[in-house]
Order: structure tokens, then C-alpha cells, then sequence
């Protein structure tokens, strides 16, 4: 099978495991509601969850990281060289900044939900959990993964605009604004609290951007 053979089954394929792993955390987690939580409780349903908890978080992670070798795949299929190029940094970078947010959930939170139960200094691992929340979760991962996202998009609905239909480029161009607006939630005077505008945009642009990925993957097994 060619790499445009691959690529269709990837764009089916990339939305259903993100999504399958982001509620199945909902069910077993409350995620990610239960980030509004004190740090403490946060942790003690993490320790509840065991280690079925923690490889369902693996499982997330590697879903954001499967986005890589589509970005990658996808970049075969844009006609301009440069934008090809400019294609492929940007979704490599999109999927690893989203990978290495989460994968603080599979390594860092399960050693800090021991210290909690081991009667360790509550204020030090509420500081240390909220340190890495603030940078690998909210800056890593959202910030920097909504913005290169967002790029990405844009960047490959123009690229592949003489491939796919014209209102499918149009569709990748709105959702990606929505992805780059979102990524200012915790940014300037948003920082303490979030922008609950960005807050109602990410979750539906990602759930528009999910359907958009198979809308697209479904066309080029149309195509072929």
C-alpha cells in the first residue's frame, strides 16, 4: 500500500482513537471537568483509577501523537513544494507538543499520587502538579498545540484546496480560526482565570475539526 493509500485510513482513524480515549477518560476520570478540582482530589481519583487509569492516559497521548505521520503522509498531497515543506514542520510540531502535554499524565501524576498517599508535603506536590499543569498541560500542550493546529489547517486545507472540494477547504479554514482564538484562553488578562469565550470554542472546534479529518479521509478513498 502507497503512502496516499495510508493516509485516507489515518484521517479515518486518528479522530476515532483521540475521541474513543478523550470520553473514555470523561467515564473513568471525569476529565476534564475534574481539573477544576483541588489538587488533592484530582490525585486521589487519579491513584483510585490504578494503572488501567494510567494506560488509558498512554493511549491518549499516543492518539495525539498518531497526528505526526498524518501530517506527515498529508504533506505528499500539497502541490507546492514550499507550503509541503512549511505543511509537514508545523502538523510534527502540532502532534509532539500535543504528545508531550499529556504524557505527563503516564509518568509525573502517578509518582505524585504516591507522594500524596505516602503523606508527603500536600503544599509541595500541589505546587509541583500545578507547576507542570500550567506548563506542560496549558502551555505545552493547548497553547502551542492549539496554535500549531490551527496552522496546520489552514496550511494544508489551502494546500490540497486543488484536491479536495472548495467548501471542504473553507470548512478547514473556519475551524482552524476557531483553533487559533482558543489558544488564547489562559494568554494576557485571561491568564488566572481563562477566556470562557476560547473555553466554548475548543472543545466544538475540535469536535468539528475531528469530523472534518474523516469528511477529508472519506473523499480520498472516493477519489482513489
Amino acid at each position: 500500500m502507497t503512502a496516499h493509500g495510508i493516509l485516507p485510513y489515518l484521517l479515518l482513524a486518528l479522530p476515532v482513537l483521540f475521541n474513543a480515549a478523550f470520553i473514555a477518560l470523561g467515564v473513568r476520570f471525569s476529565y476534564p471537568g475534574i481539573l477544576r478540582e483541588p489538587t488533592s482530589v484530582i490525585l486521589s481519583r487519579f491513584a483510585a483509577g490504578g494503572s488501567r487509569l494510567v494506560l488509558l492516559w498512554w493511549g491518549f497521548a499516543m492518539s495525539a501523537l498518531l497526528f505526526i505521520p498524518v501530517a506527515t503522509l498529508g504533506s505528499t498531497i500539497v502541490a507546492d513544494p514550499t507550503l509541503a515543506i512549511l505543511t509537514l514542520v508545523v502538523g510534527v510540531v502540532a502532534g509532539l507538543v500535543q504528545g508531550l502535554g499529556l504524557i505527563r499524565w503516564v509518568f509525573l501524576v502517578p509518582f505524585l499520587a504516591r507522594a500524596q498517599a505516602e503523606g508527603h508535603d500536600e503544599k509541595t506536590i500541589d505546587l509541583v502538579f500545578q507547576s507542570f499543569h500550567r506548563y506542560l498541560g496549558v502551555a505545552v500542550g493547548e497553547h502551542f498545540g492549539y496554535l500549531a493546529t490551527g496552522a496546520w489547517t489552514v496550511l494544508f486545507a489551502v494546500g490540497t484546496s486543488g484536491i479536495f472540494p472548495s467548501w471542504a477547504a473553507v470548512g478547514g479554514i473556519v475551524i482552524a480560526v476557531m483553533l487559533l482564538v482558543g489558544s488564547l484562553e489562559f494568554v494576557g488578562p485571561f491568564e488566572r482565570r481563562g477566556w470562557k469565550v476560547a473555553g466554548i470554542l475548543i472543545p466544538v472546534a475540535y469536535t468539528l475539526w475531528s469530523l472534518w479529518l474523516m469528511v477529508l479521509g472519506v473523499l480520498l478513498l472516493l477519489a482513489g
